[in-house]
């Protein structure tokens, strides 16, 4: 015998307003906490790592594929810190306590190239990324590193880095302070002695000196140059020496 019209009609009666209940639900849901939050999305072609050491401005250890493994950063340079030659370089503290800040500020991604994955020393070669921002170009744009090592055809963001350093150069920042310093060989340690970095003026010329550079304050000074500077470097200001060390706006 089939269902009689009424218990059909308090079926349908109870499944809308099972259907009205739940509506109502998540609408105050909604109108309380607003929208899920969504995860952001990976670009794709980075994967994710978990950094384990910073060892320089351009070379990192990371945990890749169950293992702890070098990284070199592809397309750039930066001085170095402990060389077994060269030793300390100007700017190498610098460029390395600057990657360490960049890395620990947020989410860790790497990307490859379609070139080789390794180099003769066996570190992975690889773009750097940080919550989707290339590390290189920030480097770059600061002035504590150079592009090179450029190998086809692992020149995907060459184009790219070029332009960042052909504005801190132009801005006269960090390596480009030091004439002659960074070079397409290297960096010249033999016109600068050790120990020299973000703080050091310039050599003394006559007609090359750079200009003098002029900042509001102590935080706009420290965006570019992040241990503040030494009398006799062309940002130096007496306003901006406020313990009248000779040195401006050194963090504390």
């Amino acid at each position: 015998m089939g269902e009689m019209p009424q218990n059909r009609s308090r079926r349908k009666t109870k499944g809308s307003l099972s259907a009205l209940v739940i509506a109502v639900i998540l609408a105050g849901a909604y109108y309380l906490f607003g929208p899920a939050e969504e995860t952001a999305p990976t670009r794709e072609g980075l994967i994710p790592v978990e950094l384990i050491k910073t060892i320089d401005g351009d070379t990192i250890i990371i945990e890749y594929e169950g293992k702890e493994q070098n990284v070199r950063y592809l397309l750039i340079d930066t001085p170095e810190t402990n060389h077994p030659r060269l030793g300390k370089q100007p700017f190498g503290e610098e460029a390395k306590r600057r990657n360490q800040e960049i890395l620990n500020s947020g989410r860790l991604e790497i990307e490859f190239d379609v070139g080789p994955k390794y180099d003769k020393y066996n570190r992975l070669l690889a773009y750097i990324y940080i919550d989707g921002e290339s590390v290189q170009e920030k480097l770059l744009e600061e002035g504590l590193a150079r592009v090179a090592y450029v190998y086809p055809p692992n020149t995907g963001h060459l184009d790219e880095y070029e332009r960042k350093q052909a504005e801190a150069k132009k801005k006269g920042i960090g390596i480009w302070t030091l004439e002659d310093y960074a070079t397409d060989r290297g960096f010249d340690s033999t016109a600068y002695p050790e120990g020299k970095g973000a703080s050091s003026a310039p050599k003394p010329s006559s007609a090359k000196d750079k200009a003098k550079e002029t900042f509001a304050n102590c935080t706009k000074l420290r965006k570019v140059y992040p241990d503040g500077v030494k009398k006799g470097h062309p940002a130096y200001a007496d306003r901006l020496d406020g313990d009248k060390d000779g040195v401006a706006c050194e963090q504390r």
